[in-house]
Order: C-alpha cells, then structure tokens, then sequence
C-alpha cells in the first residue's frame, strides 16, 4: 500500500491530538494510532494455512475483544488467548502508584512465571507473589504492632507473614513469644 510521496510530517509532535507520524509506503502523515487490544493471537499450528484474504488489518477492526491474528496466510477476527500464570500480583503498597503505561495486557504478554500486574496507575510484569506451605498460628500476641512484612517472601526461611491484632509480623517470631508467655 503506497500512500502519496509527500512528507507531512517528520515526527509526532508535528501531528495534532493523539495522532502519530507514520510511514504511508512513500512519505508520511498524520494518522490515528493503532489500538491494540488485550491478550494475545492464538499460534499458527505449523502447517496449519487459512484463507489468505486479509479480513482485518488491526484490532480495531474487530468485534467486541476480538483481535486481528494471522490464520497462516492472511488475517482474521479472532478471541484472544489469555493465559493466567499460577500466583497472585503483588498488591500496590498504600499509595505507591508506579508509571501510568500499559506495559501488558495479559499474564502472556510477561516472560517466565511474571504476571501482568497492577502498580497502581498502569500495568507491568512482575514476580508473582506465592504463598509458603504451612498456616499462621490462631492466637498471635504481638512483641509490637507494626506491619514488618506484606507477604511471606518478606520473611525468613519456611517462616510465614502472619497478620496480628495490629499489624503483620513473621510466624516463627509468634511461636516462640506464645510459648514464652
């Protein structure tokens, strides 16, 4: 797709709103972004080739949460595929709020075992929070009421976070200070 081969525009802050300064195939212009949606296209199984007629040529081209994906040969309106990695996000601390940008969409969209999680304005991968074997004793008495831990990982060895009458503290502190007194 060859557009005319004028220049008008040499970057995006020469184009109004939210507009970009894309190639059109010979010069450029002013056009409207891209939109991608959540999620990811399913793979093309090896060997596996649809119809090459492109039905789509964006995600705004699609219905509902659909995305335009490659069937192996062209490009078709197709439901994402949204894995959700085993863990839980870690939770933004009380008014921690981290860069307003959509780093991902999806669990899929981060490398590993992160997950896409919330930072308080936008999304990025992270390392999932995930919980030690083991329960919290019943009848915590704590030495001080702080909150020394959010999540197991904040403590020592198998010791768990475990939440006291005014605050969070790590468990194997409780088992000797409930035995003591």
């Amino acid at each position: 797709m060859i557009g005319l081969c004028a220049e008008f525009c040499s970057g995006d802050g020469d184009c109004p709103g939210d507009s970009k300064c894309c190639s059109n195939g010979c010069g450029h212009a002013c056009t409207a972004p891209y939109k991608v949606k959540p999620g990811v296209c399913p793979s093309v199984e090896d060997g596996m080739i649809g119809l090459c007629v492109e039905n789509c040529s964006g995600d705004d081209d699609c219905p509902g949460d659909a995305k335009c994906c490659s069937n192996g040969c062209g490009h078709d309106c197709t439901a994402p595929y949204t894995a959700v990695k085993p863990g839980v996000c870690p939770s933004t601390e009380d008014g921690m709020i981290g860069l307003c940008v959509e780093n991902c969409f999806g669990d899929n969209d981060c490398p590993g075992d992160e997950k896409c999680c919330s930072n308080g304005c936008g999304h990025d991968c992270a390392a999932p929070y995930t919980a030690k074997p083991g329960v919290c004793p019943n009848k915590i008495k704590p030495v001080v009421c702080t909150k020394s831990c959010s999540y197991d990982r904040d403590c020592p060895k198998d010791e768990k976070c475990c939440s006291t009458r005014c605050g969070q503290q790590c468990g194997i502190l409780f088992y000797f200070i409930y035995f003591i007194l």
